[in-house]
């Protein structure tokens, strides 16, 4: 019994207008600063680097470079200090915790977006084999042969190494 008294009185501090994300996407959390008597919106851009469970304690920590300087915040995901979450970019990650992201520097620390990772390329069509014109004579083995080939790959030449002079 008391469980469903604990659930009940959770439930009224839950929200509703929750966007989804996940581990690795790129989010800015506008959250609401109270200076003295003035309250005004500060957004945190960072990688989500850590999504934890929970009814209404479930929580996201967000890890953004300020400065030279990682910086890492953890957000109530169901807090009212909060006004909004916007979803920059959505990462291609396979972990749920992306601890290894402290350790890195530089371009090794950003997360592989996924519209780079799915970006489809336009393959390279060959062209067909020319039909034989009317009136040249082409012989049947040629003809075959040239059809069951596949289209001849052109690969620039390898450099030659300069050789070295042997010193003794």
């Amino acid at each position: 019994m008391g469980r469903s008294i604990l659930d009940h009185v959770e439930s009224k501090h839950v929200r509703k207008d929750l966007i989804e994300f996940r581990t690795g996407d790129t989010v800015r959390v506008h959250w609401k600063v109270k200076e003295g008597d003035k309250e005004r919106v500060q957004p945190f851009e960072g990688v989500v680097i850590r999504k934890t469970k929970g009814y209404n304690r479930a929580t996201f920590t967000v890890r953004k470079i300020s400065y030279g300087v990682g910086v890492e915040r953890i957000f109530p995901l169901h807090s009212p200090r909060y006004e909004k979450i916007e979803v920059l970019t959505h990462g291609h990650v396979h972990r749920s915790r992306l601890f290894y992201l402290r350790d890195l520097k530089g371009k090794a620390s950003r997360v592989e977006t996924q519209a780079d990772k799915f970006e489809v390329q336009p393959a390279a069509v060959p062209e067909p084999p020319a039909s034989p014109a009317e009136g040249t004579a082409a012989s049947a083995p040629d003809a075959a042969a040239a059809a069951e080939a596949p289209p001849a790959e052109t690969k620039p030449p390898k450099k030659a190494r300069a050789a070295a002079p042997a010193t003794k």
